[in-house]
């Protein structure tokens, strides 16, 4: 059994001008001993990492995944990668964030599949590649040597130059799912720092205009209650709604591509013959860089993130920096739309938060008469997950 070469693999990689920085979680890490031993390699990888406990990962991503070997936490992974390796001077184009996550044969047997998951971040597209390896076939060293060549085969495909080296070990009935995003090129301004705001759908053209209402949010999923919310905020603003999806993050890596398909993808036309709904891209993390893409908005929110905007732990735990911000969103918000939400089984009643009179005076508090809707984004997930629905 043989890995891809991996000296052929650091002249390729070399040669157009990669910068690497490599995550292996559960498994793979034979990948990241078989690029730096190779000569040459010093001027590929930036870095390695194996964040192995579920805590060393939630702190690299910002924190708890649903699921700890799966493609989307490989695909987050990858960019939090990718942001190393620009963090390290290397150019948008030249940054690649690779990483394997895998369940591997261990000392108990394992009642899941053992399954290999890995991501490569690039500035032009997201690869994912997912295998789920027959039981009881492989050693431990057997099935890392799997993982290891589909690390080293990814990068040979979408970074190397040249065709994938196809050394992948598989046996019969063993096969890679393949997902390959290519950016589009307003995608790939929003991640390279280029551009703060593109269309995110098509109903939706060149820049926003001042004095939209605006309901930013992750739309993780985009559920009913989002729907609801927008009917009303547009009765009482007597406009339509413009959605706003950041691919930027506060405290988590930015959205792949995957990610950014799938969730621009719910704004498009449906069956059901409801039209495509006007959709922004932004690299808006916190509130005040929404006010700066989207002049004199009026945005719509749920309660939590309406205390958060007067809350000093979201501006570096300083008073004045809060108020300072809430100062800002007084006086540059046309005016702010907010819901109540059940926490902990009790509806969270907007008007009784606890937020400055500065904040109150340019707020329409949506009662629990006019909106009553108990979803939870994560358990839809986890829904679909099961293939509940």
């Amino acid at each position: 059994m043989h890995l891809p070469d991996s000296a052929r693999l650091i002249e390729a990689l070399e040669r157009v001008g990669v910068r690497l920085v490599i995550v292996s979680s559960g498994g793979g890490s034979l990948a990241i001993s078989r690029l730096v031993t190779t000569p040459g390699a010093s001027g590929v990888v930036v870095e390695a990492l194996v964040p192995y406990a579920r805590e060393a990962i939630d702190r690299l991503l910002g924190g708890p995944q649903e699921s700890y070997c799966a493609p989307r936490t490989a695909r987050r992974l990858a960019m939090a990668a990718w942001q190393r390796a620009r963090q390290c001077d290397a150019a948008a184009d030249r940054a690649v964030g690779v990483a394997v996550s895998a369940a591997l044969r261990s000392r108990e047997p394992k009642r899941g599949d053992h399954r290999v998951v890995v991501a490569v971040q690039t500035l032009a597209a997201t690869l994912t590649l997912e295998v789920v390896l027959e039981k009881g076939l492989r050693t431990r060293a057997e099935e890392e040597e799997v993982a290891a060549a589909l690390v080293l085969d990814a990068l040979a495909a979408e970074c190397g130059g040249a065709a994938a080296a196809g050394a992948v070990p598989l046996r019969p009935g063993e096969t890679v799912r393949r997902d390959r995003v290519e950016a589009a090129a307003d995608w790939r301004r929003i991640m390279a720092g280029e551009r703060r705001v593109a269309p995110g759908s098509d109903a939706c053209a060149g820049e926003p205009k001042a004095g939209a209402l605006v309901f930013p949010g992750s739309f993780d999923p985009l559920h009913e209650g989002h729907r609801l919310m927008a009917r009303i905020a547009e009765e009482v603003a007597e406009r339509p709604v413009e959605w706003e999806l950041s691919v930027a993050n506060v405290d988590k890596p930015p959205l792949d591509y995957a990610e950014i398909r799938d969730r621009a993808a719910q704004f498009s036309a449906r069956a059901d013959g409801a039209a495509t709904m006007p959709l922004w891209l932004t690299r808006a993390a916190t509130f005040l860089e929404k006010l700066a893409v989207f002049p004199e908005g009026t945005f719509v929110m749920g309660a939590d993130t309406y205390v958060r905007l007067a809350d000093p732990r979201y501006y570096g735990g300083s008073d004045e920096a809060a108020a300072a911000a809430v100062a800002t969103i007084a006086r540059e918000a046309r005016g702010l739309i907010v819901f109540g939400r059940v926490k902990d089984g009790v509806f969270q009643d907007p008007a009784h938060l606890d937020v400055p009179q500065a904040l109150r005076d340019v707020t329409y508090f949506v009662s629990q008469r006019e909106f009553r809707l108990d979803v939870s984004s994560t358990e839809l997930r986890r829904a679909a997950a099961r293939g509940d629905g």
